[in-house]
């Protein structure tokens, strides 16, 4: 298959890049972000969620959600975190990546840029989240990767391995919940080997819980469709949110599927720190259980060699 890409207009937004292999495509506008607008096959539902208050908006000094997946860096703090990224960005295509570059973030010093390799045979997408510290001064951070999901689905993320306390003396599940977070909310299914979040639009509530994972997936499935990502996990490294490095966030509206890398102090004048999520499409149609979401994914995970709960 052949990778293209197009200029074309999307959701009010007049200069976005489509890029597809034919079978799965995504879309990116130029005039906000940097966001990824859309995911999904090809003439298929967009997996990312989208909010109708915010599509074609520019400029101005609100933040506003528009939806897609988006970077960040953690940890969340007001201002810092809530910089509004409502104004163009750079792209261009090379050699079958699709690059957009913000603007440096003046009260913060920090450049965003996400470079998108899609693969050209497989419904698979690679996104390169980097920051780069344009300061004078050192910064800590860790890069945040967040994936604003569309409402209807529901997100699965595995324990880690279970194994006989006869053996195993110390705790290897350390668990981040938020001070909002009620652990009797029916959303969510604390299973033996999976953990499972459903997006309700009637729960207005809000809910969030962050994992140290060392399986390195979580997936999202919705109408028949389902997205896995991953990272390569760095366990022995300080992580962001009492250590976590995947987080799930649900409200009436949506549903976030965040990764995070370590914690590091960026150099100044240029320092940088990039951060791996690989995107797997795949067409699996199961319930929210625990049982059917492993029977459903294990041959999808094992074409990934992934690790199957």
């Amino acid at each position: 298959m052949t990778i293209t890409h197009e200029t074309t207009e999307y959701c009010g937004w007049k200069n976005c890049i489509r890029l597809t292999n034919g079978v799965i495509e995504i879309m990116a506008t130029t005039e906000v972000g940097p966001r990824i607008l859309r995911c999904g096959f090809v003439n298929g539902p967009n997996l990312f969620a989208e909010f109708d208050e915010h599509l074609g908006k520019t400029g101005g000094e609100d933040w506003r959600i528009y939806g897609g997946h988006r970077l960040w860096h953690a940890p969340e703090a007001r201002p810092r975190t809530y910089h509004p990224d409502n104004e163009p960005v750079k792209w261009e295509v090379a050699r079958q990546k699709l690059v957009l570059t913000q603007k440096r973030e003046p009260k913060t010093g920090i450049v965003k840029k996400l470079r998108i390799a899609m693969d050209a045979n497989r419904p698979l997408l690679r996104v390169t989240h980097v920051l780069r510290n344009e300061s004078q001064w050192p910064i800590r951070l860790a890069p945040w990767a967040l994936s604003v999901m569309a409402p209807g689905g529901f997100a699965i993320v595995p324990h880690e391995p279970f194994l006989p306390h006869t053996e195993y003396l110390l705790p290897t599940r350390p668990l981040a919940l938020w001070p909002y977070t009620n652990m009797a909310d029916p959303r969510v299914d604390w299973g033996e080997r999976v953990i499972i979040l459903r997006q309700d639009e009637k729960m207005e509530k809000p809910i969030k819980f962050g994992l140290r994972s060392s399986r390195g997936w979580t997936a999202y499935a919705n109408g028949g469709n389902v997205l896995i990502k991953r990272i390569s996990p760095v366990l022995d490294r300080e992580l962001p949110d009492m250590g976590c490095n995947f987080e799930l966030f649900a409200d009436s509206r949506m549903l976030e599927v965040e990764s995070l890398g370590p914690l590091v102090t960026v150099a100044p004048n240029g320092g940088r720190v990039e951060h791996l999520e690989t995107w797997h499409l795949a067409r699996a149609e199961f319930a929210p259980n625990e049982n059917e979401a492993i029977e459903n994914l294990a041959p999808i995970l094992n074409d990934l060699n992934l690790p199957v709960p």
